[in-house]
């Protein structure tokens, strides 16, 4: 009878560890958002007599993804980094005038419910100064320009899809272009300082979630 009792509790012990491991595999981990604040991506300031911006170095602010971290100019022949930022444009590594595999496209649609990268997706790359894979122009990339106030907007529901330098996935969704993400953008406000959230996928899936 005492020999029965302990092969039945280890018989029930067997089925829910079983099941335990089931419910691991059916449901992965999730990935946690990461949110970057007050990335410079080479602010100016305005000469009060012309109007003009003065003090910009022309060059771009490199972000790498996985460490989550600013790259070195100096690195930037290199898959060390996956996009830059300067002013409004954002450049990518890959493509003709790049050295990693990276590139990106726009998903029209609410950044927390893009899960996946499809395998049919097409990652446009960075050709040309002048042929870049995220769109530098007002309206059509990830940003509104209003003519009146000049205030540079993130267009919601807009998420740039990236593949990383090394040929990883990410989601990235810009939050604001100014300074300290103001919920109201005066005259006062300092752009060219970007807030973003972010995902990354460093196990080479397209699970974005």
């Amino acid at each position: 009878m005492k020999k029965l009792f302990i092969f039945q509790i280890l018989f029930v012990f067997a089925i829910l560890f079983t099941a335990c491991g089931k419910k691991d595999e059916a449901t992965p981990n999730l990935i946690n958002a990461q949110t970057v604040t007050n990335l410079a991506a080479d602010p100016v300031t305005i000469d009060p007599a012309t109007g003009r911006p003065i003090g910009g170095t022309n060059r771009f602010t490199l972000y790498n993804l996985k460490d989550n971290r600013v790259v070195s100019n100096t690195d930037s022949a290199t898959n060390k980094w996956d996009i830059g930022f300067r002013g409004t444009t954002i450049i990518v590594n890959g493509g003709a005038i790049r050295s990693g595999q990276g590139g990106a496209y726009i998903y029209a649609g609410l950044f927390d419910e893009f899960k996946e990268v499809p395998t049919s997706a097409t990652f446009a790359q960075d050709n040309s100064p002048t042929a870049l894979a995220i769109t530098p122009t007002a309206g059509m990339g990830w940003y509104n320009y209003n003519a009146t106030t000049h205030v540079i907007t993130p267009i919601p529901g807009r998420v740039i899809v990236l593949k990383t330098g090394d040929g990883k996935f990410a989601k990235i969704e810009i939050l604001s272009y100014y300074k300290d993400a103001p919920t109201t953008i005066t005259s006062t406000s300092v752009s060219r300082y970007y807030t973003f959230r972010y995902v990354y996928q460093g196990d080479g899936s397209r699970r974005l979630q």
